[in-house]
């Protein structure tokens, strides 16, 4: 376990330190709303496929996915989630030390003349978000490309806006926002940490 996170032997991680800005019910709750937006704007969602972008983008686009089935009759059953990886279509890859590639996993009908939705935990500088638009470049030609974020904190560096947000969090360079997911890291939650002393 990292210096920077606190549990029990085999308990939840949350970071040392940090301000809870969202908890499992208000995550709940901005994803249930985000799926009732992707419903209304894509017309009860016809021809819509959800990515996930690992690591937390994509459990939370199964979430999402699954909210729409419950709420959409005629979603339920569909194969409408997958993943991309973008780990290959990074800018930063110098400059970050090695790292697995993760799995890019699109449903059966793929997303040739789809409205593909993208999903990933936090929005900061936008270049993870031009990695996966280079990346589905390579797999098909959608119809069109939405974006959903958990938290979209600023400080774009690139001309992207997301379509659906679950928070919007202004925050100072210097602070660290750290989603943490029950897939994943055993609890729900949306930390803040740092900042100005």
């Amino acid at each position: 376990m990292s210096a920077s996170t606190h549990a029990s032997d085999n308990g939840p991680q949350v970071p040392d330190g940090a301000s809870e800005v969202l908890g499992d019910q208000e995550i709940s709750r901005a994803l249930t709303r985000i799926a009732h937006e992707v419903l209304e704007r894509n017309k009860g969602g016809e021809n819509i496929v959800i990515l996930g972008i690992p690591t937390r983008g994509y459990p939370i686009a199964a979430r999402l996915a699954q909210r729409l089935q419950q709420v959409e009759p005629s979603l339920e059953g569909a194969s409408i989630l997958g993943s991309l990886d973008v780990t290959m279509y990074r800018d930063d890859l110098h400059k970050q030390p090695p790292r697995a590639i993760g799995a890019t996993e699109l449903p059966p009908q793929g997303i040739d003349g789809k409205i593909v939705i993208l999903v990933d935990d936090v929005l900061f500088s936008g270049r993870t978000i031009r990695a996966a638009l280079d990346a589905l470049q390579d797999l098909g030609r959608p119809r069109s490309v939405q974006l959903a974020t958990l938290v979209d904190r600023g400080h774009r560096e690139l001309p992207i806006r997301p379509d659906y947000v679950g928070k919007n969090l202004p925050t100072s360079l210097t602070e660290r926002v750290d989603v943490r997911l029950v897939e994943t890291d055993g609890v729900d939650g949306v930390y803040i940490s740092g900042g100005a002393k």
